[in-house]
């Protein structure tokens, strides 16, 4: 079962609906964790939502419970959230992308997807990773083309995946491969 965390986003029942073409998929709010199910999934994911990493401090708490003993994904929200978890500063950017579709480009250093691939996305943030960013562990591992944003992390030993961008968006390409490609991870 994956365990998915709505931060009260409109996006969260299509990220939902996408991440049920691979399991079981429980949509938990924000507000009320249902800790036997949460421990019960294999995987946990954060969602999008409003506002910053630092105004969801349960989501937090349930990173540092689950890294490295379940494979965690965060989405847009959600790949911020693990990047403050991991002594990221989260910043402003200077344009605002909200409804914007974008190409990335994967780095060579990506385990999972096929180096120097270009995709197009849809990104919905106004927020974004100061850099420059060191982790012995997380590898920022997309970037975008445009702007060379962070757009994707891989944490293999700890499998802990992260997109800014929204693989459930019409926006970007094929997204169920982005979801298909962390399932198999």
């Amino acid at each position: 079962m994956i365990y998915l965390i709505d931060h009260q986003d409109s996006f969260t029942f299509n990220l939902a609906h996408l991440l049920g073409n691979f399991d079981e998929v429980y949509v938990s709010n924000y507000f009320e964790i249902n800790k036997n199910k949460l421990h019960r999934s294999s995987m946990v994911v954060f969602s999008p939502g409003p506002g910053e990493p630092r105004d969801y401090p349960k989501s937090s708490s349930i990173y540092f419970q689950m890294k490295g003993k379940k494979k965690i994904l965060g989405i847009c929200l959600g790949f911020q959230q693990i990047l403050f978890n991991e002594r990221g500063k989260i910043t402003q950017q200077e344009n605002v992308y909200h409804g914007f579709q974008s190409k990335i480009k994967v780095l060579n250093n990506s385990k999972i997807f096929k180096r120097n691939k270009i995709f197009s996305v849809g990104r919905y943030h106004s927020l974004r990773l100061y850099e420059p960013y060191d982790s012995k562990d997380i590898q920022i591992t997309m970037r975008c083309v445009q702007s060379n944003v962070a757009m994707a992390i891989e944490d293999h030993k700890n499998k802990v995946f992260g997109f800014q961008f929204h693989p459930e968006s019409f926006l970007t390409k094929n997204g169920k491969h982005f979801i298909q490609k962390i399932i198999s991870a």
